[in-house]
């Protein structure tokens, strides 16, 4: 796992779709909500475009994110949490997303309230097991 721009970048071991898919069952087992998934392979193919697997889930908690919002609106740019998971030109499947401190320092957020998003490295870390 790395970070990079704030931005934790980890290998998956399955395809971009099941990667995906088994992220969102975590999430559906847990009761946190999936507000959308964007497959943008799948976008780029109605313009005739073309680009490697890549798909976007966004998903959150509002009890763990509006204290989030009411402590710093801004945050709302990056809220919900996304996942992106995407293959690269050699075939690796990645799986992208914020790092929590990132956005902690982003946006001055307090250890207590960083807590509610911090669940998403062991949320991803499930999924690839």
């Amino acid at each position: 796992m790395n970070a990079n721009n704030g931005i934790v970048n980890q290998i998956s071991p399955y395809a971009v779709t099941e990667t995906i898919d088994r992220f969102a069952a975590i999430l559906q087992a847990k009761d946190i909500t999936v507000f959308a998934r964007i497959d943008q392979q799948a976008e780029a193919e109605k313009v005739r475009l073309s680009l490697p697997p890549t798909q976007l889930l966004l998903f959150g908690n509002p009890k763990a994110g509006t204290p989030l919002m009411v402590a710093e609106p801004t945050i709302a740019l990056d809220l919900p949490l996304k996942v992106l998971a995407w293959e690269a030109t050699d075939g690796k499947v990645w799986v992208s997303y914020n790092d929590p401190n990132y956005l902690k320092q982003r946006f001055s957020l307090s250890d207590e309230l960083v807590k509610n998003i911090a669940i998403i490295a062991p949320l991803i870390h499930q999924a690839l097991l």
